[in-house]
């Protein structure tokens, strides 16, 4: 009876971690190099947790800067990071790079 119950435990945890990995995040990378943004429009999917990886490939310092999901991130020369999103409702949300106004200008889309 005991060795039956610790088998299905270990049946129901490997079921539980197989459901987690058919929901992984999505991952989308976004490159920041010198006031411009590769690309400068990320399609995500709306309603379901992302991620984004920020690299700034440039020689000086970005940061991505979002006002309306209040997120940022502020990467030196040749440094990697990442954020993580909640859920979206669909839409368009504008980020940018604080340090290049004029040129750092993105959206990211939910759909």
């Amino acid at each position: 009876m005991k060795f039956a119950r610790m088998l299905l435990a270990a049946i129901a945890a490997c079921l539980v971690s197989m459901s987690v990995l058919a929901d992984e995040m999505p991952v989308f990378k976004l490159v920041m190099k010198d006031g411009v943004f590769t690309p400068a429009r990320l399609v995500v999917p709306a309603g379901k947790k992302f991620k984004v990886e920020v690299i700034n490939a440039g020689k000086t310092p970005a940061e991505f800067e979002s006002t309306p999901l209040r997120k940022e991130k502020v990467l030196g020369p040749g440094a990697e990071s990442f954020l993580v999103f909640q859920p979206l409702s669909p839409g368009e949300y504008k980020f940018f790079d604080e340090f290049h106004m004029k040129t750092g200008q993105g959206v990211i889309v939910a759909k």
